[in-house]
């Protein structure tokens, strides 16, 4: 079998139609036919099974042709970047990010790509930590920007900012940056806290901050989203704990206290799969470099 052989059974499998296909993948019925004929000898199993008005999946063709398109895919994208790499940094990179991430560290590392490596664009996808481990996984990102992630096993991490956390508060809210004193002072307010299931470790960081001030936060709502966070806030729904990052290039009509006496941090921090260091060795080096 050949990649060839391959993609034309793949168009058999969806159109179940001999001749359609034929004349989709541009060959005669007859030569469609010993391919397929050729390709279940070499597997020894059938993978249609067919008579004169119906073409359809045996269990075994179903199973083999689902697997196949996966294979391909991956064929695809890696011919893809080889001929990237010979023709020098050029394609799309496509990168998750956290909100913090991308008002400090992401913006000016864009403005380096099209400079660097003109041919190359970038394809940007606001992200929970879980959804970037997940899409790294499966090769849907080349880079993840998260937020004090729990970095898999398997993926490669770097550390690229260290922010302190502040707490956001209503315009109208009585404590300020002027007369704060400790992080008890907010034992009974209502908080806005990220969910658990998509970012485990960053609520674990940021709930201790409230445990260590010796109480339990009362988390009246849950958000994902910083813009929505900031908005409750403004609304007067509650308090949010946040890296200072995530304010920078916001017209936002609340207030704010770094949280500069307590020992938690947020970390900034870049995940790859190994082989993104050899597939795009330049803009890993521009990454590395990144002050």
């Amino acid at each position: 079998m050949n990649i060839a052989q391959l993609k034309n059974a793949l168009v058999l499998a969806r159109t179940l139609h001999f001749t359609k296909t034929a004349e989709e993948v541009n060959i005669v019925q007859p030569a469609l036919s010993r391919q397929i004929q050729q390709l279940e000898e070499e597997l020894n199993a059938d993978l249609f099974r067919r008579n004169k008005r119906n073409v359809e999946l045996t269990a075994a063709g179903s199973y083999f042709f689902t697997e196949v398109e996966k294979i391909l895919n991956e064929f695809e994208r890696v011919s893809k970047r080889a001929s990237q790499i010979c023709k020098g940094e050029a394609g799309e990179i496509r990168i998750g990010y956290t909100h913090s991430v991308m008002q400090s560290i992401l913006p000016d590392f864009l403005k380096e790509i099209p400079l660097r490596f003109p041919g190359m664009k970038a394809i940007l996808k606001e992200m929970n930590n879980r959804d970037q481990y997940l899409a790294l996984n499966m090769n849907e990102l080349e880079l993840g920007f998260a937020t004090n992630p729990l970095v898999p096993s398997h993926l490669k991490s770097k550390v690229m900012h260290v922010d302190p956390f502040v707490v956001l508060l209503p315009p109208d809210h009585p404590i300020d940056q002027r007369n704060y004193t400790d992080f008890s002072m907010f034992t009974d307010e209502p908080f806005i806290f990220p969910s658990t299931e998509d970012g485990p470790n960053y609520v674990r960081i940021i709930e201790s901050i409230c445990m260590d001030a010796g109480f339990q936060p009362n988390i009246i709502h849950e958000t994902d989203s910083a813009s929505t966070s900031f908005r409750l806030v403004e609304s007067g729904m509650g308090v949010a704990i946040e890296p200072l990052s995530s304010l920078r290039r916001q017209a936002l009509h609340i207030k704010h206290i770094v949280l500069q006496e307590i020992p938690q941090r947020a970390n900034l921090t870049m995940m790859w799969q190994p082989a993104f260091e050899t597939e795009y060795p330049g803009v890993f080096e521009l990454l590395r470099n990144l002050p």
